[in-house]
């Protein structure tokens, strides 16, 4: 059998007919039905931003929008040795609850808990209220930039430190294709990207009305110029989860089912 063939049969064999079984399992957790999933498969959790099986990387559906990756920038701002500085605390977290509170926004059902999620996250060529951007530049590069004048907050100028009240900061940067000569740990977005998404594709299953998996979809590869292409249409966007008191960045980058269902190539019973 193909590949291809043997996740079909996985499926029919393992999935079809069933609805997630998540006994024993975090309820707060978003991703269990996904983790019940990847177990019919044989797929085990790992960190090795490999394409799932043979080749093809499994997407499972969610209520409105589905992940490409967590993948958080290469710097901050508050990693970076010309600010790092003006953040407070020794540790790297520590520094990341700070820039929180300069440039995110608090939360009062949380506690007053600062995140860089919702308002302030930055969205692709347009300014929000918290003077942020976000940018694909010429080098393709993605790059999420503050400047103090877009910035609306009455009282910014408590909030955000002198040196830093100017134009063009950069606040993230995701290496797109190569890294500096003077940086070469982790990976590029394009290296991120099409370990997972462009060796043989991608493919989900889908539940009917009665939430039991009834169908599994086929996906082409993707490439990352192509997918360059969507985050500059603001089909692919950034949705930061950062937030205060946790050391992950939580730096999903996403597009809503209507998108993903669209890539659809091949369906099976």
């Amino acid at each position: 059998m193909t590949p291809k063939e043997q996740i079909i049969e996985l499926f029919r064999r393992n999935v079809k007919g069933k609805s997630p079984n998540v006994n024993g399992k975090n309820k707060r957790h978003d991703g269990k039905a996904g983790h019940w999933l990847e177990q019919q498969f044989g797929i085990t959790a790992n960190a090795n931003n490999k394409a799932d099986l043979f080749g093809y990387e499994l997407k499972n559906e969610t209520s409105s929008k589905t992940t490409f990756g967590d993948w958080s920038a290469n710097i901050y701002v508050f990693t970076n040795s010309e600010y790092s500085s003006l953040f407070e605390g020794n540790r790297r977290y520590e520094k990341q609850d700070s820039f929180l509170r300069i440039f995110g926004k608090s939360n009062e059902e949380k506690g007053g808990r600062y995140s860089w999620s919702g308002a302030p996250c930055p969205k692709i060529d347009s300014y929000n209220d918290f003077g942020q951007i976000l940018s694909v530049e010429s080098n393709k590069d993605i790059v999420a930039f503050y400047s103090y004048s877009h910035d609306k907050r009455p009282d910014k100028a408590n909030i955000v430190p002198k040196e830093l009240q100017i134009e063009n900061l950069e606040i993230a940067r995701w290496y797109g294709e190569n890294f500096p000569t003077s940086n070469k740990g982790g990976k590029c977005l394009k290296a991120k990207l099409e370990d997972k998404f462009n060796d043989k594709g991608w493919f989900t299953c889908k539940t009917d009305v009665n939430g039991k998996y009834d169908k599994i979809c086929f996906g082409e590869p993707v490439n990352y110029d192509d997918w360059l292409d969507l985050i500059k249409e603001g089909i692919v966007f950034f949705d930061s989860g950062m937030h205060e008191g946790n050391k992950r960045p939580y730096s999903q980058w996403r597009a809503n089912n209507k998108f993903w269902d669209s890539l659809i190539t091949e369906t099976y019973d």
